[in-house]
């Protein structure tokens, strides 16, 4: 998971500072020097980490936080303040064209970033904002790569415009803006092509497109997984063909941390986007003060909401009746199968998790004690039903547990103790409807399996 070893590090320092009545000079000196030493091990630049300590030192040793009610939490504020305005402060935005005017976006980026899929992910959000996108498919070096774009093309419902291999990258870029525009389609995103390292060939391609083509935005695609690298990238690829925004891919992996920290204080370019997992939907609006607070264990409740808010597709009426039915301890298992993908859509249970407040530092234990595999397990149990037992648990007696067990392929114990864990939280959730009350107007609708 993301920032995982920075934010444990992080925290250690801040539980100190906490436990400290009062605060000296020399206890946010030592403090400091700790987190020094965690942002450099997490690969964040040397000059980013220096000047950031020094803007927090400047500002937690003065007399009014040292001899304040609170200092430690005073200090910690200070941290996130500084952290997030590291990152950009705010948060920026994809600019559009005004009017029906056609924004041209081109991708660009090193070969193994996740550029042709980042592509296609970005292509959906702007769908789902009412927009009406095209993909142009300009990797001529790689067949791999256009029938990559053609399939996620094909998921996201946008289409995908190609000449094949044959054509130069410019010429096949004017040809998709000329298809959008007889098409009405007022995005056209390029997919350009890649190489295993910055040479000068893929930078005059991408300034050849850039002088024949109207591009009104310049996304670069890292790998954040590459930490320092992935900054030395974005920095020499502003430098030669000049970067609006900044998306950084596999922030679900042993991601360190630095290229998130430092990209922006060293580029002067913001993060745009954050892709989360492998599918076309784990792709984030990046939110400097959300993404401080996952660092430093505060949660990320907002973005939850969101993902709550963008996957949970259940009208108000059904959703009124299912909340009744939880409160009497009456769901069944169509609930169940419906919590189970509501979960998978927002990334899993150990996603979900570390979004709330307190569990950042305590996420390695969880996802140990989460068996994603016991999971589908009970998953195939239950669509080893017949309707309706599924919606009336009642039913299921010894016979038709045997039958449900060879149809899922486990053993009889296996369906009983799940049964039996089913039929408990029924009676829990019958003693704490307080609980199922949702997170807010936003976030209703939200369901966990049992």
């Amino acid at each position: 998971m993301a920032f995982e070893s920075l934010s444990d590090k992080l925290q250690n320092v801040f539980k100190k500072l906490r436990g400290k009545g009062r605060l000296t000079e020399a206890d946010v000196s030592a403090a400091m020097k700790e987190v020094k030493m965690a942002l450099l091990e997490a690969d964040v630049n040397f000059k980013v980490v220096k000047q950031f300590i020094k803007s927090v030192e400047e500002r937690a040793v003065g007399e009014d936080i040292l001899n304040g009610l609170n200092p430690g939490q005073m200090v910690i504020k200070i941290v996130n303040e500084e952290m997030t305005a590291l990152m950009g402060s705010e948060t920026t935005e994809l600019e559009m064209q005004p009017g029906k005017a056609i924004t041209v976006i081109m991708m660009c980026g090193l070969q193994g970033a996740g550029k042709t899929t980042t592509t296609a992910k970005i292509a959906g959000k702007l769908k789902l904002k009412g927009k009406k996108p095209l993909l142009v498919a300009c990797d001529v070096y790689r067949p791999a790569a256009i029938e990559q774009l053609q399939v996620n093309g094909a998921k996201q419902e946008v289409e995908v415009f190609s000449m094949g291999t044959d054509h130069s990258p410019v010429d096949i870029a004017k040809a998709g803006i000329l298809h959008a525009e007889k098409n009405n389609q007022n995005v056209v995103i390029l997919d350009t092509a890649g190489r295993l390292h910055v040479d000068e060939a893929m930078m005059e391609e991408l300034q050849n497109i850039k002088a024949n083509v109207a591009v009104h935005q310049t996304l670069l695609v890292v790998d954040a997984m590459t930490g320092q690298d992935a900054v030395n990238v974005a920095k020499e690829f502003d430098e030669k063909i000049g970067v609006t925004g900044v998306v950084l891919t596999k922030m679900d992996g042993d991601t360190r941390g630095g290229a998130a920290l430092s990209v922006k204080a060293v580029t002067g370019k913001p993060i745009l986007f954050i892709g989360m997992g492998e599918k076309l939907s784990d792709l984030e609006q990046f939110y400097p003060d959300r993404m401080a607070g996952r660092i430093l264990g505060m949660g990320d409740v907002l973005t939850l909401i969101d993902k709550v808010s963008a996957n949970v597709d259940i009208d108000a009426d059904k959703e009124r009746e299912m909340a009744g039915r939880m409160k009497k301890g009456k769901f069944d298992f169509n609930d169940y199968l419906e919590s189970m993908k509501q979960m998978r859509n927002m990334g899993g249970l150990t996603s979900i998790l570390g979004m709330l407040p307190g569990i950042g530092n305590k996420l390695g234990d969880i996802e140990s004690m989460v068996d994603e595999k016991q999971m589908a397990q009970t998953e195939a149990i239950v669509l080893s039903m017949t309707p309706k037992e599924r919606a009336n648990p009642k039913l299921l007696n010894p016979s038709r547990k045997h039958r449900i067990a060879r149809g899922a392929g486990v053993d009889i114990a296996v369906v009983n103790r799940f049964i039996k864990q089913f039929e408990q939280s029924q009676k829990m959730m019958k003693q704490m409807p307080g609980m199922m009350g949702g997170m807010g107007k936003k976030g209703r609708g939200m369901r966990f399996p049992f």
